[in-house]
């Protein structure tokens, strides 16, 4: 496409709408498109570049349809139920999607895959582009550590995230789990108390941590008798989320639909 890809931001007063909107100021190939915000927000009407001491001429709305009419693509890192309702009209308008929110629930997930066959969608739990590269080291040591070596998966985030484990650890899960040759479903286990018996050496556990204002912190333990690997990513801002959103905002662009992933994105090919 010629010109600037036109993005709208959902849950743009929020701390990941904000980072969004500040990159998209500083990014010449991408324009503001519209900015949404929930009814009865105080930030309705404003702005949405006022907090930069900037104006973009684009004002906060809830109106779903006002603010994707001019967009190309729409950024959505909000709840299940919000984006759920976001994409339906997006699948009405034909504007294609990046969608970063977690916690979906599995028939959300097929109703994604469903409107995924009227336009472009760009699913991932975590945009960075260091925890996508995490992701195919994952595949490697899982394939490689496959005998004699406990899997832990320990997440940390701040203390106002609603679900847990993160998005970003359960693909972490399904990552190691695949390469396993197991089911992560039947696999995992998400906390111990008690008096829980020894490990089950098939099992892959889950740990969370919530507190402060973590921005989000994951490492994947191989722990076998006499070393421990750990692969270990940690956030310290939003910015290579932004960042990562936005380059797949310029992938879907020019992509027709379909449902893809940040290895779409990046280019990465799935270790042989």
């Amino acid at each position: 496409m010629s010109g600037p890809v036109r993005v709208a931001i959902a849950g743009s007063s929020g701390k990941m709408g904000r980072m969004l909107i500040e990159t998209i100021v500083n990014s010449p190939d991408i324009k503001l498109a519209g900015a949404l915000d929930l009814p009865g927000s105080p930030a309705l009407g404003q702005d949405a570049s006022a907090f930069l001491g900037k104006a973009s001429g684009v004002a906060i709305t809830s109106d779903l349809r006002q603010g994707l009419a001019n967009a190309d693509v729409l950024i959505d890192f909000t709840r299940p139920e919000g984006t759920m309702a976001h994409l339906a009209v997006c699948a009405e308008l034909g504007v294609k999607a990046v969608i970063g929110t977690t916690g979906f629930e599995a028939a959300q997930k097929a109703q994604i895959g469903a409107l995924a066959q009227k336009i472009g969608i760009m699913m991932a739990p975590n945009m960075s582009v260091g925890v996508n590269v995490v992701m195919q080291l994952l595949e490697v040591a899982a394939r490689s550590l496959n005998h004699g070596y406990d899997i832990e998966i320990i997440e940390a985030h701040h203390r106002h995230k609603v679900d847990a484990p993160s998005g970003t650890a359960l693909q972490m899960g399904e990552v190691v789990a695949k390469a396993l040759g197991r089911d992560l479903k039947e696999c995992a286990v998400y906390g111990r108390e008690g008096v829980t018996g020894a490990r089950d050496p098939s099992t892959i556990g889950f740990a969370t941590v919530r507190g402060g204002d973590i921005v989000g912190d994951h490492t994947v333990m191989f722990a076998g008798a006499g070393e421990r690997i750990e692969i270990t990513h940690k956030s310290s801002t939003r910015v290579h989320y932004a960042e990562g959103a936005l380059r797949a905002a310029r992938f879907l662009a020019t992509r027709g639909p379909g449902l893809y992933d940040m290895a779409d994105v990046l280019g990465i090919n799935p270790p042989a």
